[in-house]
């Protein structure tokens, strides 16, 4: 980020608090009545907005101290100006991102519909959208939600009323289905998006980078469903590794031997399994290979409710409706002897990167960007601008802890948590897949220690888990998904034991979301410590 560019954010921000001074004098009525006088300054123009941000900015600031009790902090303004032009902003976990969004969400606001504020999850969209949207109201915009509320289903959803909204709150998986099923209709009457204006995105390298080559894709038609299925499952289970196939040191692919092959031709009585003729046949044995062998329960799909559900591998969190393409989700149904589902053909299909391409306008925050700022600068155009922490950071990073094998890391591990639970200080075990989550919290079982397991089984629990997550004695167990939108707080009696205690029992698929781990700890100028235990491999 250019210093030249850092000049200009800071004399903005101080433009908007000395503004802030003058608006403090105003009655309620008076704050009100800026944003009409605002928005015909805009004038539905959004080159506009520039010019109206110090005003706009100053009003929102002075509304939330009235509206919320909450007033935003200087490096909060700095954060806002910054996203206004065009950055992925980098704040700290714990430094009030909520509330700076509400500055750039209002300015945008004043020209009109089409703009959105992507967060996490459906939990954090509904709850934002409501907090929030207390201000947004007051001062005379309109705001909705996107996703269903709790106990609703997606095709309940009022979506003429929900995106006339000037502000709406969604997930992206959310405004990329409703996008797709949009350009599916058949008459204008039944298209309610309007243009895609702006959107602010949270936990932007979760989305942008991440998830960015994830295929949003909405099946139609069935295709005719082959009776090989059962047939090739029960084939490969009788296979053995090494033998009948071969897996790849990264274990992402897999093959079988010749040997296998011959062994399998006998095993179904053909000729020359390789030949057109059983294609199909083969296909489907392929399939099946994979789908015993390479994709895991627990790791990548839970099954419940005679369903088999995809597990994002990014934080954890279940996938509903999304299913692997090919063959390939019937294949680990049958696996799994749950009901198979018909497989469908892709009516429309667009990825995350490309859906936010479309905006006129992107922005985004998040707790850990500078380590991909190439990247988004690359692909997005969109340079990150680090924002200073309100109070220092004293979290405590201890030296990674490193071990030959797992038992040995397993065994300290547990020590770690035994030693933090008689203090009564509160710790997050953070774990890399749920197939891990499950192997400690039975550890902690054996050892008689009550903890919360926070993983995609127990996602709709996420909030009251980590509400309770930094009081004394708490003990919790999480995938990554602890690790992105929600904040834990410490109870005042935890500072004196040092604060939360963040136990990485792995490394993460990359060093942003070990870092976004650790940000669970230190909220705000609190205390916290945060440690990473893993095994040296060969």
């Amino acid at each position: 980020m250019p210093k030249l560019h850092q000049r200009k954010y800071r004399k903005i921000t101080k433009q908007i608090l000395k503004r802030m001074a003058g608006y403090q004098q105003m009655s309620d009525a008076e704050l009100q009545h800026q944003t009409q006088l605002l928005q015909r300054q805009v004038n539905g123009q959004r080159r506009n907005l520039k010019k109206v941000l110090p005003a706009a900015y100053a009003v929102v600031c002075e509304a939330s101290k009235r509206v919320l009790g909450l007033s935003p902090f200087p490096v909060q303004i700095l954060g806002a100006v910054a996203m206004e032009d065009g950055n992925v902003v980098e704040m700290k976990t714990g430094e009030g991102k909520t509330l700076t969004a509400t500055m750039p969400m209002y300015l945008h606001g004043l020209a009109g519909r089409g703009n959105y504020l992507i967060t996490a999850n459906e939990y954090l969209a509904n709850r934002d959208s409501e907090t929030m949207g207390k201000l947004y109201r007051w001062l005379g915009l309109s705001v909705s939600s996107a996703v269903p509320q709790p106990g609703q289903d997606a095709d309940q959803r009022d979506l003429a009323k929900i995106y006339q909204a000037n502000i709406v709150y969604t997930t992206n998986s959310t405004l990329g289905f409703d996008y797709l099923f949009d350009n599916l209709a058949k008459t204008k009457e039944e298209q309610h998006l309007p243009s895609f204006n702006f959107a602010l995105l949270d936990e932007a390298d979760a989305v942008l980078l991440d998830a960015a080559q994830t295929p949003l894709v909405i099946s139609g038609t069935p295709r005719v469903q082959s009776n090989f299925l059962g047939n090739a499952d029960q084939v490969v289970k009788l296979l053995h590794q090494d033998r009948d196939y071969q897996i790849s040191d990264d274990r992402k692919n897999i093959w079988f031997t010749p040997e296998g092959i011959v062994r399998m031709e006998k095993y179904l009585d053909v000729d020359n399994l390789l030949s057109h003729e059983w294609r199909d046949l083969y296909c489907h044995l392929v399939l099946a290979l994979r789908a015993n062998y390479l994709i895991k329960k627990n790791r990548d799909y839970v099954v419940h409710d005679d369903e088999v559900v995809l597990i994002d591998q990014h934080n954890g969190r279940e996938l509903p409706g999304m299913k692997m393409q090919a063959g390939m989700h019937q294949a680990v149904e049958t696996k799994e002897n749950v009901s198979v589902s018909q497989e469908q053909r892709a009516m429309a299909t667009i990825t995350y990167q490309n859906l936010f391409r479309m905006f006129h306008q992107l922005a985004g925050m998040t707790g850990t960007a500078a380590t991909d700022a190439k990247e988004f600068l690359e692909v997005y155009n969109l340079t990150v601008f680090k924002v200073p922490t309100n109070k220092p950071n004293i979290r405590i990073d201890l030296p990674d802890r490193l071990y030959i094998t797992n038992q040995a890391k397993l065994v300290d591990s547990l020590q770690v948590v035994k030693q933090a639970y008689a203090q009564r200080r509160p710790i997050l075990i953070e774990t890399g897949s749920l197939e891990l989550s499950v192997l400690y919290s039975r550890l902690l079982l054996q050892a008689e220690i009550p903890h919360s397991v926070l993983n995609a089984r127990s996602e709709v629990k996420e909030a009251d888990i980590i509400r309770h997550a930094g009081e004394l004695g708490a003990v919790t167990v999480s995938t990554a998904m602890a690790g992105r939108g929600t904040d834990i707080r410490i109870a005042p009696a935890v500072e004196k034991l040092g604060g939360l205690l963040v136990l990485g029992t792995e490394r993460m698929q990359n060093k942003r979301i070990d870092n976004q781990l650790r940000g669970r700890a230190g909220r705000q100028g609190a205390p916290g410590e945060s440690v990473f235990l893993y095994i040296i491999r060969g």
